[in-house]
């Protein structure tokens, strides 16, 4: 009788302790999603102040303000030597509407690939 009631009680004991853990890895996963939240938050805040502006144009796109004078070091081969601040690439515009691509999708879907069209990989590699 007591092995039965040890057997019963230990698969309760077990999901309650599995349980537990459980709780405990959320809680730490829900505060560090919590720190997060308060650093974005931070963030935004400091882009509301110009001299953090100012600073990130310097930084980031080497500006300077009217009457400083900005230097670059030019290496021998030509190229600029340290961190150069270089804008990033605009998104490409997208050809069709999220629609059109939802709609080219289920076509798509109808009309399996014929095996004797399928790229071998030595092809895709050398063909760019």
């Amino acid at each position: 009788m007591v092995v039965l009631l040890v057997a019963s009680y230990t698969t309760t004991v077990h999901a309650w302790w599995q349980q537990r853990s459980e709780i405990g890895a959320l809680k730490a996963a829900n505060r560090q999603a919590e720190q997060d939240i308060d650093d974005l938050h931070d963030e935004i805040d400091r882009w509301d102040d110009p001299a953090f502006i100012k600073q990130q144009a310097r930084d980031r796109f080497g500006w300077v303000l009217p009457g400083e004078v900005g230097y670059r070091v030019v290496g021998i081969d030509g190229q600029l030597q340290g961190e150069v601040g270089r804008l990033e690439e605009p998104p490409a515009a997208a050809d069709d509407p999220w629609y059109g691509k939802l709609w080219g999708s289920v076509e798509q879907a109808g009309n399996p690939p014929d095996p004797q069209e399928e790229a071998r990989p030595d092809d895709v590699l050398e063909n760019p």
